[in-house]
């Protein structure tokens, strides 16, 4: 429920707002070919390089530690291929069995359609869209699939035991070619069964969404005031009649990935900075050896508590997104060491949270008397993995249990090198002139954009997952699949109250009050409108990020139209959002936060369910369409990802490590070809 996500919108702009230098990276050390940072483009994805700016002034200690957490953030993607549905690792394998060896036309249309399919269940760990989630339309016939796995030797095929070709055909055909067969992979709303609904792989054997809940709700105790996150990491599976949990760990489910994480992590420690991220390391080793959400939460506080340490990273079972419920967590792993000098911005954030919390609109209630353990720091990030590969976020803040927050603090990162490979990449593509209203706002965004977005996601994850508490005795699960929007939301409305809020050019964060309207009419643009090209005509949002950004925008559109404060706007047949009272403007986002605060402290589900079903579900179809042809003739894509720099050891004449560098050379098929090849252990079904 923390990972904050570029919008389309911010996107598409942050190259007209960078004010930074901008350091390559590409010393001595770094190996790259000049081809800019676009690496691939394929159906609504961009693939993009991001450099490493600082690495080769690490140490060489520093450079072994990255070097083996890198690697542990690498073992587990087939983890999360498997997490998003049964069946992915093996269309995955057999797909790239196809590639490999297809004897025929690789300029058919037929096999450059496969090819293309290829790539998009690549970049989304899965047959469903990464944001959307829909499962695609393919664009190769039943046929030709057929015809291409018929000509691949059986060894080279994700069979099960005793299955002939046949039989795994009928079986693994309409799975992808029938729209109707798991149409979609996470399904959070609706009167349904959202689980029955769902095509991940986190309940199996039929498992019913009253049944989940009543299961999870037998071993919760109301009483228990540091509360594990029950069900974080197992599949909850019912076989004969009986529902049990199968574990995440050593020995459990996964345990051929697993433990190859567990090694890396081992090798890891032994490079530590200090006596404290060798315990955080060694903790988490543990925890993936016993299962035991317990060891998970002490891993949890160490990790918080360790604040010294220049290279930090999350490897784990951590983000629920991808279950229905809130409660099952997607693999995923960074590693990054600190930027000095932009961390001092967020150091100032962070330094004052006392002060944003006790000044917060929302009721005295639910406000934190003490806010404790809060940091913030802007990072460079050198390996991303699972959950946050190639998809990535740009500002995390962790962890997630309530109680560990409240007693031990959160920290909070932006990742920069990130959004200096947005800005490298996003050079004059017309969407500002395509979809801002004016001149006025272009030129706010033009000086203070950039500024503005990076300080959004500096209050987003260090201030605003960090403010105010749940009441005693409220279930931290109790707003089930409408949790993370909710959640996302309050972080947002939190940024975006106090980006206009006075103390922010008092503490030299902006040297412009008005700055902040830059910001405040992006956001209402994006939510609005611009987001909408990310959704496909006929359908409404599902993501938790979108229905967010949707649900703030349309609630203060909605409130404020009685003193006009939002506004739709015509000019030349066009649809523009005007924002007539950004005064106003602030003012409500102000009284959404307050209600949202309330919503979560209170675990009032129904009221979260209203807003997030009346305001952040459903598309204006007209506008929709609109907003689709307008984008399309500016021919950009709406998703953009990552591939990893290639970390390559170094050795003397003795066998030692005397160096380790990047490669930025490797292009996107290429890379995923490898990743395949060397990382992965799973089973195709688990």
């Amino acid at each position: 429920m923390k990972k904050f996500f570029l919008s389309v919108m911010a996107i598409s702009l942050i190259s007209a707002y960078s004010c930074r230098n901008n350091n390559s990276g590409k010393g001595s050390e770094a190996k790259t070919e000049e081809t800019g940072y676009t690496v691939d483009r394929f159906a609504d994805i961009e693939i993009l390089r991001y450099d490493v700016p600082g690495f080769e002034s690490l140490s060489l200690r520093q450079k072994q530690l990255l070097y083996h957490l890198s690697e542990a953030a690498l073992m587990g993607r087939d983890i999360l291929f498997d997490q998003n549905n049964r069946y992915n690792l093996a269309i995955r394998r057999s797909l790239e069995a196809i590639y490999r060896e297809y004897k025929g036309d690789r300029g058919d249309k037929q096999f450059q359609a496969l090819e293309m399919y290829l790539k998009r269940v690549w970049f989304s760990n899965g047959i469903h869209h990464h944001y959307a989630e829909d499962k695609f339309d393919p664009g190769f016939t039943e046929t030709f699939f057929a015809g291409c796995i018929k000509e691949i030797s059986p060894s080279h095929l994700p069979l099960r035991e005793g299955q002939t070709v046949e039989q795994w055909l009928a079986e693994i055909t309409p799975v992808i070619f029938d729209p109707s067969v798991m149409p979609k992979r996470t399904v959070q709303s609706g009167d349904g069964d959202i689980l029955l609904a769902s095509a991940n792989n986190y309940y199996e054997g039929g498992v019913t969404q009253k049944e989940a809940e009543s299961f999870y709700a037998k071993m919760k105790d109301p009483n228990d005031k540091t509360p594990v996150s029950y069900g974080l990491n197992s599949r909850l599976s019912k076989e004969n009649g009986q529902l049990k949990e199968k574990v995440w760990k050593v020995g459990g489910l996964y345990t051929e990935a697993i433990e190859k994480i567990a090694d890396e992590l081992r090798k890891a420690a032994s490079f530590a900075e200090n006596e404290a991220q060798k315990a955080v390391i060694e903790t988490l080793v543990e925890y993936y050896e016993t299962g035991d959400l317990k060891t998970f939460d002490a891993y949890a506080v160490r990790w918080v508590e360790d604040t010294r340490s220049e290279v930090d990273f999350i490897n784990g079972f951590t983000e629920t997104y991808g279950d229905p419920l809130g409660m099952k967590a997607s693999w995923e792993s960074t590693v990054n060491f600190v930027n000095k000098e932009a961390t001092k911005r967020t150091k100032v954030i962070s330094d004052n949270a006392q002060w944003f919390e006790d000044n917060s609109p929302t009721d005295v209630r639910f406000k934190k008397k003490e806010v404790k353990g809060v940091t913030a720091k802007v990072i460079t990030v050198t390996m991303l993995g699972g959950d946050c590969y190639p998809a990535t976020p740009i500002g995390i803040n962790l962890p997630n249990a309530n109680w560990i927050r409240e007693q031990y603090g959160s920290k909070s990162v932006t990742i920069e090198n990130i959004t200096e490979a947005y800005d490298k990449a996003s050079q004059g593509n017309g969407f500002r002139e395509e979809f801002v209203w004016s001149e006025t706002e272009r030129d706010l965004i033009v000086k203070y954009g950039f500024m503005t977005d990076n300080l959004h996601t500096d209050l987003h994850e260090c201030l605003g997952h960090g403010s105010g508490i749940i009441l005693p005795g409220v279930d931290p699960d109790g707003l089930g699949a409408y949790s993370s929007t909710l959640e996302e939301a309050r972080a947002d409305l939190f940024a975006l109250y106090y980006l206009a809020d006075e103390k922010l050019p008092e503490l030299g964060l902006l040297d412009n009050p008005e700055a902040y309207k830059a910001e405040y009419y992006r956001y209402m643009m994006n939510g609005l409108m611009t987001q909408l090209v990310r959704i496909q005509p006929g359908k409404d949002i599902e993501e938790a990020h979108m229905r967010n950004r949707q649900l703030i925008a349309g609630w203060v559109y909605e409130k404020g139209k009685d003193d006009n404060v939002v506004s739709f706007e015509k000019r030349d047949g066009k649809t523009y959002i005007v924002i007539n009272d950004y005064a106003k403007l602030r003012t409500l986002f102000g009284a959404l936060l307050a209600e949202v605060q309330r919503i979560k402290s209170e675990g009032d589900f129904q009221a979260g369910r209203r807003l997030v079903e009346d305001y952040g579900v459903k598309v204006d179809r007209t506008l929709h369409n609109e907003i689709l042809k307008r984008y399309e003739s500016l021919n950009l894509a709406p998703y953009k990802g990552f591939i990893n720099p290639v970390m390559e050891p170094i050795k003397n004449a003795k066998g030692e490590i005397t160096n380790i560098v990047l490669d930025y050379s490797e292009k996107y098929t290429q890379q995923m070809l490898r990743y395949s090849e060397k990382y992965s252990f799973l089973p195709a079904y688990n």
